[in-house]
């Protein structure tokens, strides 16, 4: 089942890289190098790499720019990858909502994932304690500057990166026609949320073994708090499923602890604390782009009874929508993201509703 896998602290991005790549048109790899990159907090980098992926068919105007450029926006222990699990795929064929022979597609690591910049290349603790805000902007500079777009079809992201659409709209309110935040919700992380990510952050910082970030051997002791994580975010009906019995707990337990102390123990503390300053609910009114927030009804980590979103919407406006699935046998809570033959319908409802191409 997809949900033995899901359910790995590495989550999308450990199935990405067992899972067999669908040949898609036009598929590449590049880096943006953005030199003496300030991040909010004052500090600098020399070289910000920022690594992305695009694929399908470019579609330009009269003046040869790129018309049909949509960007994906990945969750905090994702990277680009995370869009090419199989469940995903499925989005990108011929007369799917995101049709790669009708769209020209960018999908960007973030700050501190994969092939971009992140502590464990070398920095350690040196690395800048980068911010949502940060990488916002890097990607951005991606896409405008690194590739050449001067206005996108459709911003989309899923979890962390449904978070930072709403800062895309935010941010850049001219520059999109249409925004897709997924399994998010535009308010400050508090509550269990933010609770459950503290005791990341302090298992890590309290590892015997972290020496302040300036460790020689990557720390591990943190890792049994992690699995925290999944169990926060899952729909425990299909954690009964895999979880049974204790002894069935008991191999997850281990399973989750193993798959989260192979992960570099800064890259994963800056991850969870670049969320720090999230806070769209203050500039709601500034989106301009049609947008659709999609959320699940048992995904426990944006729980719909917090009513946070549908308040939200309202203060955009008339071009604003809100769609909750329910919860059903085939949902996994918060990561039923990752199977788009759930919540596609509605993505291809709403991109027929976007504006001719300017």
């Amino acid at each position: 089942m997809l949900i033995r896998a899901l359910l790995t602290v590495g989550l999308a991005f450990a199935i990405a890289q067992a899972a067999a790549q669908t040949a898609l048109p036009n598929q590449r790899e590049g880096d943006h190098i953005i030199k003496d990159f300030r991040f909010a907090s004052g500090e600098t980098l020399p070289e910000l790499k920022m690594h992305y992926m695009t694929f399908g068919t470019q579609k330009k105007n009269a003046a040869g720019e790129i018309t049909n450029a949509i960007l994906l926006l990945h969750g905090t222990s994702g990277s680009s990858e995370s869009w090419m699990v199989p469940t995903l795929m499925e989005l990108y064929g011929k007369g799917q909502p995101l049709d790669a022979s009708e769209y020209f597609i960018i999908v960007p690591d973030a700050i501190g994932r994969a092939g971009s910049s992140k502590p464990s290349d070398g920095l350690k603790a040196k690395f800048p304690h980068y911010r949502y805000r940060d990488i916002v902007e890097a990607e951005h500079r991606v896409v405008t500057e690194g590739i050449g777009i001067k206005h996108l079809r459709l911003v989309m992201g899923a979890s962390m990166g449904g978070m930072q659409v709403w800062m895309w709209g935010e941010m850049y309110p001219d520059l999109m026609d249409g925004l897709v935040p997924i399994a998010s919700q535009p308010v400050q992380i508090s509550g269990r949320n933010w609770i459950n990510r503290r005791i990341r952050i302090e298992a890590i910082r309290n590892d015997p073994g972290y020496n302040n970030g300036n460790y020689t051997k990557n720390p591990t002791h943190w890792a049994i708090t992690a699995p925290s994580g999944p169990l926060g975010t899952e729909n425990v009906v299909r954690l009964q499923e895999e979880a049974p019995t204790r002894e069935a707990g008991d191999a997850m337990y281990k399973k989750l602890m193993a798959a989260a102390a192979k992960n570099d123990a800064n890259d994963t503390l800056w991850g969870i604390e670049a969320v720090m300053d999230y806070d769209p609910s203050k500039d709601l009114e500034k989106i301009k782009a049609k947008l659709l927030a999609i959320n699940f009804a048992d995904d426990e980590a944006n729980p719909p009874e917090l009513a946070n979103v549908e308040p939200a919407v309202r203060r955009i406006g008339a071009h604003a929508k809100q769609i909750v699935i329910p919860q059903g046998p085939q949902t996994h809570g918060h990561y039923t993201y990752f199977r788009a033959a759930i919540w596609k319908s509605y993505l291809t409802a709403f991109l027929k509703e976007l504006p001719a191409p300017k």
